[in-house]
């Protein structure tokens, strides 16, 4: 097991008046971060109980706004975990009554899709929760158990078979097999619920072809013609994909130059494992012609996990010009720019002079497979 470094940052928001959600994917850590916060404040002296909300048991005893009887089943316990919380009806209601009832009481209410639970809590929990997203696992976690040096030669693999905790430490075709069952309807299950979609193809259709676009920018007219959908239709499915934490999406940036692109999209994969399962593809990166757009998602996905482990509030984009000039990554902070090009090998960037001399107040570094690790 890998220490989760959002824990920390979780157990310091305990016991303020406030209900902790915490949102992910499905089998990205959720119970088994819950259940380590639970021991350690176990052995603080804390009264604590976890709850699986999946259990008939457990539904059938919280689905109500009896205060008694929801007092009767919370016990007395300091601290309480709710996992899937979203399975609960009226969940939002609910743990509003809760919050203001029971304020000694400590509730953890995790989701396995933040739409999901999301639209139970609404307007209830506004002022009352404090919301965290756990991701697969990062570099930094990772250094938890490994030198840099091991993490080094682990980049390979992390590319191919992407960083879940449970997938992370596999052999290689066991790796395969865990992502293929993963990378399967059971990622997309809370879409086909929430949405009643009968034809799963069209979400697995539309996954693809944004697998084989990563690096790229993604035309919704395009892939509502290939889908046959339409463009609101694919607008709002793409939404549901980035709202269960399977994909996130880059804007571009523009400060209103005429020469930059400023409406354009792309769409990048919370882990490269479930990507590569989606094309069926774990070839080794000698033998594939995606390693720079696998290299950049890679890059880009772990700087969100440390800006986010690092309480930095930055805006994300990208940058284009409508002569092809292109800059990968661009953080915006504080009223300055810092600017990112991703190379897996040593490259000189021809675009950087164009960026620099459009926005003179940036900063600009190449990341490569022999500085990366700066990066983070």
């Amino acid at each position: 097991m890998y220490k989760r470094i959002i824990s920390d940052t979780i157990v310091a928001s305990l016991y303020k008046g406030k209900i902790i959600i915490m949102y992910g994917a499905r089998r990205v850590g959720k119970t088994t971060l819950c259940n380590m916060i639970l021991d350690e404040q176990a052995k603080s002296g804390k009264k604590t109980a976890y709850f699986n909300c999946q259990l008939l048991s457990v539904k059938s005893k919280l689905e109500t706004t009896n205060e008694q009887i929801l007092k009767d089943f919370l016990g007395n316990n300091d601290l309480v975990v709710l996992d899937e919380a979203q399975t609960i009806s009226q969940i939002g209601l609910i743990l509003k009554i809760i919050s203001d009832t029971f304020q000694n009481i400590q509730i953890i209410a995790t989701g396995s899709s933040s739409f999901e639970l999301s639209n139970h809590i609404g307007e209830p929990l506004v002022g009352r929760s404090r919301e965290f997203k756990l991701l697969p696992l990062s570099v930094n976690e990772l250094k938890t158990k490994h030198n840099n040096f091991e993490i080094d030669s682990k980049i390979n693999n992390i590319l191919r078979f992407g960083s879940y905790p449970g997938i992370i430490d596999l052999p290689e075709t066991e790796s395969m097999i865990d992502l293929e069952s993963l990378a399967s309807s059971y990622l997309f299950k809370d879409i086909l619920a929430f949405e009643n979609i009968k034809n799963s193809s069209i979400i697995s259709k539309l996954v693809k072809l944004l697998a084989l676009q990563i690096g790229s920018e993604v035309s919704i007219h395009e892939l509502a013609g290939q889908l046959g959908l339409a463009s609101q239709t694919v607008r709002k499915y793409i939404d549901l994909l980035e709202k269960n934490f399977i994909v996130f999406s880059l804007q571009a940036y523009s400060s209103n130059l005429r020469k930059e692109i400023s409406k354009s999209n792309k769409v990048y994969f919370y882990d490269l494992g479930i990507r590569n399962a989606i094309i069926n593809n774990y070839n080794t990166l000698d033998n594939r012609d995606d390693i720079g757009a696998l290299w950049e998602n890679f890059c880009i996905n772990e700087r969100l996990k440390y800006n986010q482990q690092n309480n930095r509030i930055v805006n994300n984009y990208f940058w284009r010009s409508y002569q092809g000039e292109e800059i990968d990554y661009i953080e915006e902070i504080g009223g300055k720019l810092l600017a990112f090009e991703f190379k897996y090998s040593y490259k000189k960037i021809r675009h950087k002079k164009t960026f620099l001399r459009a926005y003179p107040n940036s900063e600009f570094k190449l990341i490569n497979k022999n500085n990366w690790q700066e990066f983070f």
